[in-house]
C-alpha cells in the first residue's frame, strides 16, 4: 500500500513538473489583438482532413476561435495571378499583421517540405504585391514548391477588405517564378538569387530608372558587381520582370528598407536563441528536478 502511495505522488510530482515547465517555457497562446484583429490562417485546397490538423498544430494554432479560417482553392489562383485552377494546394499560411513600421517577417515552419521558395523570396515577392508590417508564417505536411502559400496570402488580405493590386499581384508571382526558374536554370543557391533581386531593387530605388534600357543597364551592372553569368534567356526575363515593376511604379525603395529590417529580425532571433540563458537553464532545471524525483522515489523504495 505504502508503495501505491509513493509511485502515485511520484507519478503526480512528475506531471506537476513537466506541466510547469510546458506552462513557463513552452506556452505560445496570447489570444486575439483587438486592434489588429485575429490572425489569419489559410489552408490548401489539397490537404486531407488530417493533413489540414498537421498544419494547423504546425502553424500553433492552439485555440481555433482565437483565429480567422479560409481554404485556399485552385479557383482562388486563378483569380488572384491568372494560374491554373487545376492546381494541387497544399501549402499553407499563416498572416499575423503587425504595427505600422514592424515591417514583414516571414518564417518558414516545416523548411525541409517547402523545396523551392525561401523566407527571402516570399519577402520579396510580396512586398512587391504590396503587403507589409505582418509575420506570416508557413508550412506543408508534404514536399511542394511553396508557391501556392503566396495566393492563400492574397486571399487572406481580400477577405478582410484590404484590396491589393491585382498587377502587383500577378507581377510578384512572376518574380516568385523567376526566382525560381534561375536558381534550377543557372545552378545558383537560392541565396544568391534572392540577393541578386534585392540589390537590382535597391538600384533602381536610387536610380529612379526612366526607361527600359536603363532598367537594362542596372541589371547587367548588378550581374557584375555579384559575379553572375546568366543565359540571354534569362538575363532578358529579368531584366522583362522589372521593366514590369517600373511601369507599375512600385516604391522599390520602401522595398529594400523593408527587406533590410528582414534581415536584421532573423539574425537577430537567432542571436536570442543562442543567447537566452533563461531558457536553457529552466531546461537544465526541469530535467534536474525530474532526476532527482526519480532518485529519490527509488531510494524511498530500496534504500
Amino acid at each position: 500500500m505504502k508503495r501505491v502511495i509513493k509511485i502515485s505522488f511520484m507519478s503526480i510530482l512528475i506531471i506537476t513538473l513537466i506541466a510547469g515547465f510546458s506552462g513557463s517555457v513552452l506556452a505560445t497562446g496570447q489570444g486575439i489583438n483587438e486592434k489588429l484583429g485575429a490572425p489569419i490562417i489559410v489552408y490548401g485546397e489539397t490537404l486531407s482532413a488530417s493533413q489540414e490538423q498537421e498544419v494547423r498544430e504546425l502553424l500553433d494554432v492552439q485555440n481555433p476561435e482565437n483565429v480567422q479560417e479560409y481554404t485556399v482553392t485552385g479557383e482562388d489562383i486563378a483569380k488572384y495571378i491568372n494560374g491554373n485552377p487545376n492546381s494541387n494546394m497544399y501549402s499553407s499560411a499563416k498572416i499575423t499583421r503587425e504595427e505600422k513600421g514592424s515591417g514583414l517577417s516571414i518564417n518558414i515552419v516545416t523548411p525541409d517540405n517547402i523545396t523551392q521558395v525561401t523566407t527571402e523570396m516570399y519577402a520579396n515577392a510580396l512586398l512587391t504585391a504590396g503587403v507589409e508590417n505582418a509575420t506570416v508564417d508557413v508550412a506543408s505536411p508534404v514536399k511542394v514548391s511553396g508557391h501556392s502559400a503566396l495566393t492563400g496570402i492574397y486571399k487572406a488580405y481580400d477577405e478582410q477588405g484590404v484590396t491589393l493590386d491585382k498587377d502587383r499581384m500577378q507581377v510578384a508571382d512572376e518574380e516568385l517564378g523567376v526566382a525560381t526558374d534561375l536558381a534550377n536554370n543557372e545552378g545558383l543557391s537560392q541565396e544568391k538569387v534572392s540577393e541578386l533581386l534585392t540589390e537590382i531593387k535597391k538600384t533602381i530605388a536610387e536610380q529612379n530608372p526612366a526607361t527600359k534600357e536603363e532598367v537594362r543597364q542596372i541589371v547587367e551592372e548588378e550581374l557584375n558587381n555579384l559575379e553572375i553569368s546568366l543565359s540571354d534567356a534569362d538575363r532578358q526575363m529579368l531584366i522583362d520582370l522589372f521593366e514590369k515593376m517600373r511601369n507599375l511604379d512600385i516604391n522599390f525603395d520602401n522595398v529594400s528598407s523593408q527587406l533590410e529590417d528582414i534581415a536584421s529580425q532573423v539574425q537577430d532571433k537567432i542571436s536570442d536563441i543562442v543567447n537566452d540563458e533563461g531558457f536553457w537553464t529552466k531546461v537544465k532545471n526541469f530535467f534536474q528536478d525530474i532526476f532527482n524525483a526519480i532518485r529519490n522515489f527509488f531510494q524511498s523504495i530500496f534504500g
